[in-house]
């Protein structure tokens, strides 16, 4: 796997268990009927505390750990090559242009809740859960092209 595909594998991981989650955390809101805005913003808070000290610790951990791996097997050090050419700014972009594309769905879908006279709470809980997936696509999406070759 190389460098970037270890990147976006650890970013879908991480994504993949916040929107889990976040989607239990808010569906026990709601039933428990503590869905006030107090909740809902420590519940944003700790998700973007995990999307960030997540993605990073994951990151450096799962790269210490295989080049502490490959050390062991090849016996040589090697570094972390994280040159970026052509193929997988192209990676990149195209998934990208997959989140954008997810998030504004998500954000039209959120401004409909309030046109149809929901609280201004779900149209943000609705924000937060179409970000958290359109990443997740999007890395699925950047996975795919990777393993498919492209």
């Amino acid at each position: 796997m190389s460098f970037q595909e270890k990147n976006v594998a650890i970013s879908l991981a991480n994504f993949t268990l916040i929107f889990v989650f976040y989607l239990i955390r808010l569906f026990q809101l709601i039933s428990s009927g503590t869905f006030t805005a107090e909740h809902v913003f420590w519940l944003w808070g700790i998700v973007v505390a995990l999307a960030t000290i997540g993605t990073i610790a994951l990151t450096i951990f799962t790269h210490f750990a295989a080049s502490v791996a490959l050390t062991m097997r090849s016996g040589q050090e090697r570094g972390v090559s994280g040159i970026q050419d052509e193929r997988d700014t192209l990676i990149d972009l195209r998934g990208t242009s997959i989140a954008y594309r997810l998030s504004s769905i998500g954000v039209a879908l959120a401004m409909l809740t309030l046109v149809l006279g929901q609280p201004p709470l779900v149209m943000f809980s609705l924000l937060i859960c179409s970000g958290i997936l359109a990443q997740i696509v999007a890395d699925i999406s950047r996975l795919y092209l990777y393993r498919r070759g492209f």
